[in-house]
């Protein structure tokens, strides 16, 4: 007699409490579509245009992130090494190359939800064009780990899993004509600790 009744309202929560868990999931993991990869880094162009996927427009309001319009900049990030292997908080970690052509860029370490990391107060948790100790040939060399480091050093808390964000402000990689010969840095790892 209660059977049917049991079973319509079970199959009914079940579909209700299904569609909204995978809405919010969506929301709170999707950046979006249109990725574009180089290396290991990865950034969504359209995402905070007009053109941007309604996933991408939640997940970035809910965040309250600072949205740069496609000529203002652009944002790549990292969360595996160049060979594809996530990062470990007790590996060491070198960021080499050239930055793309910007008027301005920002590499920071972050957590899952964008939010900047630091290891301790007065560690290096960012770098940028005018703080970093660049190589005579003009290339760049970052030490990315949670043990100190010399020359340019990105401190990373040991017990916390990261991503690696550059921020490319004013650079003509924002545009499509600037995504075709783009090159970004390289990331390897250079050891890891035994504790």
């Amino acid at each position: 007699m209660f059977r049917v009744p049991f079973l319509v309202l079970l199959t009914l929560a079940i579909a209700f409490g299904g569609g909204i868990y995978a809405t919010q999931y969506a929301i709170r993991y999707s950046t979006g579509f249109g990725a574009i990869s180089v290396g290991a880094w990865q950034a969504f162009p359209k995402a905070q245009t007009s053109d941007a996927d309604p996933y991408a427009r939640n997940h970035r309001a809910k965040a309250g992130q600072l949205l740069l319009g496609s000529a203002e900049g652009l944002a790549f990030s990292a969360l595996t090494d160049s060979e594809g292997n996530r990062f470990d908080p007790a590996c060491n970690y070198v960021v080499s190359g050239a930055i793309p052509t910007a008027r301005f860029w920002v590499l920071t370490a972050a957590d899952g939800d964008n939010k900047p990391l630091s290891a301790g107060a007065g560690l290096p948790s960012a770098y940028s064009s005018w703080t970093a100790l660049y190589n005579k040939d003009g290339s760049l060399s970052f030490t990315v780990s949670s043990r100190a480091q010399p020359d340019n050093w990105l401190a990373v808390p040991a017990d916390r899993r990261f991503k690696l964000i550059l921020t490319l402000f004013d650079t003509p990689a924002a545009g499509n004509s600037g995504l075709i010969d783009l090159s970004m840095p390289t990331i390897e790892k250079a050891g890891c600790s035994d504790a």
